[in-house]
């Protein structure tokens, strides 16, 4: 195998994840709610990994314990409470926003971590935590106009503003961080494809429920909205975290925990092209300052230093 091809794949992948958020913001314009977003990618993102459950899977999916069944519901949960809130933050803030705060997830990992595993955080994961939240009160700041740089402008389809979009975004870090170490567990005894179908399986179930107790319609939506909503399924969930996956079995998971911080950069850049949203200049620097803290934390706390093959999070 050519010692460059990894890295191609890994490109590839980033590059399909980043388009997450331009498909969303497709479907939300042919009218589709932000709940029947998230139910229908992760319905069909299902779907699509279900030929890959051989015999052998099913017959490990059949003889689970029923703590090993409790655990994929609540992975499956939090996992559809990121895309709920994650999605729905698009219709409030920014992409560059909304990516940079919902790229945050391995800051609530170490502070998780911390709270319930007794793991200790060190100075330079605290050191990380600062810098992160220092970036966010930059990018706070400048949505609220007090630097002069212009506010975000509010959704057509709401009244809460750019803030509120931040927020939701934030949301979905810290729903996806406790996704991830609950799947830490379960990927102890469970190999990689049942267990993301059945993490897939069990969000979408929980976000159809949720639909369904909303009275959010599911169906009677333009082919476009639907169109939108399969591209989402396949390129950034499919395409794109399949990639990821494969890239960790030829590179070190910190390296690649680290590349996927670019998801942000690409996602905006797409969306100055595409969407014509062009972040401010203290926009840019708060972004950047986030995405350091980021880094900062996972080199320092280990996060991204994961075992080959463990899924990453299922996030634009």
């Amino acid at each position: 195998m050519s010692p460059t091809r990894p890295y191609l794949v890994l490109g590839l992948g980033l590059l399909a994840v980043s388009t997450g958020a331009l498909f969303i913001r497709f479907a939300q314009a042919e009218g589709v709610p932000s709940l029947a977003i998230a139910a229908v990618r992760l319905s069909l993102s299902a779907v699509f990994l279900l030929p890959a459950v051989g015999r052998q899977h099913r017959d490990t999916i059949k003889v689970l314990p029923r703590r090993t069944w409790l655990l994929v519901a609540v992975s499956g949960l939090f996992l559809a409470l990121h895309f709920a809130t994650w999605i729905t933050s698009l219709q409030f803030t920014s992409v560059a926003n909304s990516t940079v705060f919902v790229s945050s997830s391995p800051i609530f990992v170490a502070l998780i971590a911390r709270l319930f595993l007794r793991e200790p955080i060190t100075r330079f994961t605290l050191a990380g935590l600062l810098v992160a939240i220092g970036g966010s009160a930059i990018i706070a700041l400048s949505d609220t106009c007090l630097w002069g740089s212009g506010c975000a402008p509010s959704a057509e389809s709401g009244s809460l503003g750019s803030l509120a979009g931040d927020a939701l975004a934030l949301a979905g870090a810290a729903a996806v961080a406790v996704y991830l170490v609950i799947g830490r567990r379960l990927r102890q005894g469970l190999d990689l494809v049942p267990y993301i179908v059945l993490t897939y399986g069990a969000a979408a179930a929980t976000l159809v429920v949720a639909c369904l107790a909303t009275g959010t319609p599911l169906l009677s939506y333009t082919p476009l909205a639907y169109l939108w909503m399969f591209l989402l399924a396949l390129f950034p969930q499919t395409i794109g975290h399949t990639s990821y996956n494969w890239a960790l079995k030829h590179l070190p998971a910190t390296f690649v925990a680290v590349a996927t911080l670019g998801e942000p950069i690409l996602s905006s850049l797409l969306a100055v092209l595409i969407l014509g949203e062009t972040p401010s200049a203290f926009k840019v620097v708060g972004g950047v300052v986030v995405l350091i803290g980021i880094t900062l934390t996972m080199q320092a706390s280990g996060v991204g230093r994961r075992p080959a093959e463990e899924p990453q999070p299922g996030s634009p």
